[in-house]
């Protein structure tokens, strides 16, 4: 029952994130990547090869549905390949995390660290990669700073409510 509900909740950051999040306009600057929730959240129990090819999954399908060419999939694998170092690095006792990821189960200072990271870094990425070019840095820098900021806030967010 626990593995339909995952199941579930991706299915629904997927839809907001191509439905919604994927169609916000505020002047080119804004597009959060809330699916990223599905990777932050994921168990630390499986392998790292098998976390790397869940990220390559997600990222290849949002690729697909995006129109976009390997930018989310290399963003993925990425956050999946540097996950569990800097969840250990910010949770001292890591080994007992057998469930998701969220607040209920690390501190909220812990889970604050952990997903702004690996946000800002997915965001730095799929701007990057999508601009191809330092040419406008500073507004690319500034659609990093905006989207990340707002996929942050939607995260905790989401995930506050949730512990409730």
């Amino acid at each position: 029952m626990r593995q339909i509900n995952v199941i579930i909740q991706w299915f629904v950051f997927i839809a907001l994130q191509i439905l919604l999040f994927n169609n916000l306009q505020f002047w080119g600057l804004c597009q959060p990547q809330v699916y990223l929730l599905c990777l932050l959240m994921f168990p630390i129990t499986l392998p790292r090869w098998a976390d790397m090819l869940i990220g390559l999954a997600l990222g290849l399908f949002m690729d697909i549905l995006c129109n976009s060419i390997g930018v989310h999939m290399a963003a993925c694998i990425f956050i999946m390949f540097i996950r569990q170092p800097l969840l250990a690095y910010f949770v001292q006792d890591h080994e007992r995390l057998t469930g998701e990821i969220s607040t209920q189960t690390i501190s909220f200072d812990a889970f604050l660290k952990y997903t702004l990271i690996l946000v800002f870094l997915h965001q730095i990425c799929i701007s990057l990669l999508s601009a191809w070019t330092f040419h406008h840095f500073g507004m690319t820098l500034l659609q990093i700073i905006i989207s990340a900021t707002i996929a942050e806030g939607l995260i905790l967010g989401y995930n506050l409510i949730r512990a409730r």
